[in-house]
């Protein structure tokens, strides 16, 4: 009952803890943070770029209740887990969402560099879980569909994503009443993602996650392509043939896992321009309808039909 009193109080809270005009909802209990040291640290900013999380938690974006499809997608931002590009690549996907009946999280994690962490690398899939975790307990007062609620980054926030759903262990269990619900995602939606940690990988994000000396075994643990199995969700995978950045190997070696684990409702669209900067809007060619695939791609899963009040 403690943890449940403690749990009200945060998101009692939430009303007063708002940025840039959206509610942000902490992650944690006060004192329950998992993997921490118990520093007090400060939110590095410069444009529009996050270098050091203060409190993670996620910026919430519902939809309207008309347009509400009960669909739930939690961004993850990109930055090479050095940084959070939380505009961009967060609140504006997030924004995007909406206008299609999906109600959208906008997660800023704690990056491996952080000082705060004791074991760095596990840092972001901690609080992704727990992000994930207080979308599906949240559920139902928030109109979302327990069962439709999925994951999205890009660059290395596509490899997050892709980590969440393909690590089954739960690494945010902190003894309190969130720790029987699921961490799983519904669905996934990765673009240009930085998956793999073994193979092609991009080796900042490699380098800021694991180390330049790490094991095979944390090197496996973080590669999704190398953990897909039958029960993963089905993903929408998006990249540019000309990405300088991030090897596009990294979406065909994951769709290839996917395949042959026969999750065939997912889906891979490789276009020939848009280098590492696949955006909302403006991208080069037919790079531009990406947005447009994916929202075809979600209703055809069942993921956009308007819920009935």
């Amino acid at each position: 009952m403690k943890s449940i009193k403690k749990l009200n109080l945060i998101f009692a809270l939430v009303l007063s803890f708002s940025a840039l005009g959206q509610d942000y909802i902490p992650l944690w209990p006060k004192g329950k943070m998992l993997n921490s040291k118990g520093m007090q640290l400060e939110r590095i900013e410069e444009r529009e770029r996050v270098t050091q999380v203060d409190v993670p938690g996620m910026y919430a974006f519902f939809t309207s209740k008309e347009e509400n499809s009960g669909t739930a997608v939690l961004i993850f931002p990109p930055g090479g887990y050095q940084k959070l590009t939380y505009n961009i690549a967060g609140l504006q996907l997030a924004k995007w969402f909406n206008t299609i009946g999906v109600n959208a999280f906008v997660v800023m994690y704690r990056m491996p560099t952080s000082p705060d962490l004791k074991n760095p690398a596990f840092g972001p899939l901690m609080d992704g879980q727990r992000a994930m975790k207080i979308v599906r307990d949240n559920a139902t007062k928030w109109g979302i569909d327990k069962n439709k609620i999925g994951v999205m980054g890009c660059s290395a926030g596509g490899g997050l994503a892709a980590n969440l759903a393909t690590i089954k262990t739960d690494y945010s269990k902190i003894n309190d009443s969130l720790d029987s619900v699921s961490i799983n995602p519904d669905f996934q939606i990765i673009v240009s993602g930085a998956i793999s940690m073994k193979q092609k990988t991009h080796k900042g994000s490699h380098d800021a996650l694991l180390g330049k000396k790490t094991s095979d075994e944390l090197e496996t643990l973080f590669s999704g392509e190398l953990n897909v199995d039958s029960a993963t969700s089905p993903a929408f995978v998006v990249c540019a043939a000309n990405d300088p950045v991030v090897n596009p190997l990294n979406s065909l070696q994951y769709y290839n896992a996917l395949l042959q684990s026969k999750v065939i409702q997912s889906a891979l669209h490789i276009f020939p321009q848009g280098g590492h900067s696949i955006a909302l809007r403006n991208n080069p060619g037919s790079t531009e309808l990406w947005t447009s695939l994916c929202e075809l791609w979600l209703k055809e899963l069942g993921f956009l039909k308007t819920k009935m009040y």
